[in-house]
């Protein structure tokens, strides 16, 4: 059988961006100085302790990649904010969380290294918001991952995490995500962010478009991996979702369907059985990835204790639909 990963795509060779811009639904409103999402939520973190973790969707300029599979633009603005305006989503955050995590997750929908998005005299500002903080999560494209980096985590009284979306290592797959990186790039980004004591959690995409469900799984452990070489110590594996338009079109045309339930259970299995780091499967509307509505509330609930207890756990034998 043909691959789908070989299979000519809808998706143009030329000006992909202005494609997948075209099919966007409307962008929302956002207020310029609250997050547009933030929440508490539990990890387990490099020591094996549980900690409390604080989520910050932050809000700022769209990012200037264009990646077929992102819907986080969603809650961008088309400008720069103000400065100033990042640490008052900080601080508004915090007074809702009503506590004050030991770590910190701050993701703007792009890269925390983009001026255009933080501004980097805003660096100090946000330090001092945050200096209670024992560790510091931000999100990158590797293609930004330079001195910015190690200027902001001088100003930090706790650690710094650079997360990176490396999505996939299928040679035909990523460079038709329209992400402008090469496996190099990340390699190189890894590389730079641990030698100076910056440490790595990679993103990876579990079945992106033109992949059929056993290649997503396949890939998405092989990714896994790749990721841990550069020295990664954190992977969060993510089923790819429809939601901007474009991963819609290609629902139609056939060249994606979201990866099933059983799909990511299994990638997590087996990208902890690699023994390389941390491993975490994202559970975001997990109910979109579900085809019986009788066992999913268990099977999350398994996920949630895999992602905290990183073992392995009997499988949730569900006599409505047969699983596993």
């Amino acid at each position: 059988m043909t691959s789908p990963a070989n299979v000519p795509s809808t998706l143009p060779r030329n000006h992909p961006s202005a494609w997948i811009t075209a099919l966007r639904p409307p962008r929302a409103s956002v207020d310029l100085f609250k997050p547009h999402g933030f929440f508490l939520e539990q990890e387990r973190n490099h020591a094996g302790r549980i900690v409390s973790s604080g989520v910050m969707l932050l809000t700022n300029k769209e990012c200037p990649w264009r990646c077929l599979m992102c819907d986080l633009w969603k809650h961008t603005t088309t400008q720069s904010v103000p400065s100033g305006a990042i640490a008052r989503q900080i601080e508004f955050a915090l007074e809702q969380f009503g506590s004050r995590p030991e770590q910190l997750k701050l993701y703007n929908s792009g890269s925390f290294f983009d001026p255009a998005a933080i501004p980097v005299s805003d660096y100090a500002q946000i330090a001092r918001t945050i200096s209670f903080a024992e560790h510091i999560i931000v999100e990158s494209h590797p293609r930004l991952v330079e001195e910015k980096a190690v200027r902001f985590r001088n100003l930090l009284s706790g650690s710094l995490e650079v997360a990176m979306g490396l999505e996939t290592i299928h040679p035909r797959v990523l460079p038709r995500l329209n992400k402008k990186f090469d496996l190099g790039h990340f390699a190189r980004a890894a590389e730079f962010l641990r030698t100076r004591q910056i440490s790595v959690r990679a993103f990876v995409l579990v079945k992106p478009p033109f992949m059929d469900e056993a290649e997503g799984l396949e890939w998405a452990v092989k990714s896994a991996a790749f990721a841990f070489s550069c020295g990664a110590t954190v992977v969060s594996l993510i089923p790819t979702r429809v939601g901007n338009g474009a991963m819609e079109r290609l629902v139609e045309t056939g060249e994606f369907a979201p990866p099933r339930l059983a799909t990511l259970e299994e990638a997590l299995e087996q990208a902890l059985n690699l023994r390389a780091g941390r491993v975490f499967a994202d559970l975001w509307n997990l109910e979109q990835f579900s085809r019986c509505a009788v066992c999913l509330p268990a099977r999350e609930q398994r996920l949630r204790a895999i992602n905290l207890s990183q073992k392995s756990l009997p499988a949730i034998e569900c006599p409505a639909c047969g699983a596993p």
